[in-house]
């Protein structure tokens, strides 16, 4: 029933106005100024701590690659790789990594990969063999390059952005490079074949320093291939 006293009025008309002020400041408002189009506001959950970082989700592909750290020595550069089938089934390796370059802008840089490293040092020169990862189980491989000037004329090449796959038509990686991909005017990277990771061995936080420096051989090996 409503009642016709004037001051019973305006009591229920002023806690009207309050409910609906009140009402109006604890609603979602989006971007600065409760622009309704901006962004809605980040909200920090109570029950879990900003600090802890959610585990990643193994990719569609059941691998996950990853950098491992570099080496220097001389000029020349040794980046270790590692991938992980992370899945549930077992996963094939038969070859080698497949690298691509890529420079601030993140545009492709054209060289040529050279499979083994013959061209660039010794003791990676192991063929490919038949893998199988068995779920968990890691391969490991070492991308080589010669921070290396031969004519000043030549603009050097600076990498900053690396990505992986496991073989030619496979979904890549990127990985962290562990500092610029510094070729000089080589125009080349060398990459090693797969190799199954020891299941007792620790994980490499760096790769193995690379042998001593070696003459680089003239011969451009026919296992070649162009990014």
């Amino acid at each position: 029933m409503i009642s016709h006293d004037p001051t019973a009025r305006r009591r229920i008309a002023a806690t009207v106005s309050m409910a609906l002020v009140l009402g109006g400041c604890t609603g979602d408002h989006r971007g600065q100024g409760g622009d309704p189009t901006g962004p809605p506001p980040t909200r920090s959950s109570p029950t879990q701590s900003p600090s802890v970082a959610p585990v990643a989700e193994c990719p569609a592909s059941g691998v996950r690659i990853r950098a491992t750290g570099g080496d220097a020595a001389s000029g020349l550069r040794a980046l270790g790789i590692e991938l992980v089938n992370c899945g549930e089934r077992p996963y094939q390796l038969n070859g080698y990594p497949v690298l691509h370059v890529f420079d601030e802008e993140r545009e492709p840089i054209m060289l040529r990969v050279v499979n083994g490293a013959k061209e660039i040092t010794l003791g990676f020169d192991q063929p490919p063999r038949k893998i199988t990862l068995a779920a968990g189980e890691r391969a490991t491989a070492v991308v080589l390059w010669r921070n290396l000037v031969t004519d000043s004329t030549v603009v050097a090449t600076n990498g900053e952005f690396l990505t992986v796959a496991p073989a030619a038509g496979q979904p890549a990686e990127e990985v962290d490079p562990d500092g610029p991909i510094d070729l000089g005017n080589t125009g080349r990277i060398g990459v090693s074949a797969w190799k199954k990771a020891d299941p007792a061995a620790p994980v490499p936080t760096r790769p193995a320093r690379p042998p001593a420096p070696s003459a680089v051989p003239s011969s451009v090996s026919p296992s070649d291939s162009r990014l």
